[in-house]
């Protein structure tokens, strides 16, 4: 059994950053990819970024490539997303999950609860 905590969210400025944490417990030797994905109201859930467990090669969608950036720690037991230059459009439920290195909700098998990220002014 896996879980999954976000934190880090909260309410940023235009122009601003923040960084958020995914702490993961229990067995998580299965996993391939950490994914970080987000939910506006009213839209689905879109990949954010996602990173390989084995080999480090990364992912990011368009709307956030040069401003965002996926790591983990080297136990690989708490994944991050740096948010930098933050547009009011960012502004969504985040969630991390683990699975294997894709793009789709499908790909991935183990959720957090998601932390809010609010960009205004």
């Amino acid at each position: 059994q896996v879980q999954l905590v976000e934190s880090g969210g909260g309410l940023v400025q235009p122009g601003g950053s923040l960084r958020l944490s995914c702490a993961a417990s229990g067995f998580t030797l299965d996993y391939a990819a950490i994914g970080w994905f987000r939910q506006a109201p009213g839209k689905e859930r879109e990949a954010v970024s996602c990173i390989s467990l084995r080999n480090g090669a990364t992912y990011y969608a368009e709307s956030v490539k040069g401003r965002f950036t996926i790591s983990r720690d080297a136990t690989k037991s708490t994944g991050y997303l740096q948010m930098n230059s933050l547009k009011p459009e960012d502004t969504a439920v985040y969630f991390c999950a683990l699975g294997t290195f894709g793009t789709q909700v499908s790909d991935f098998r183990s959720w957090g609860q998601g932390t809010q990220v609010t960009v205004s002014s």
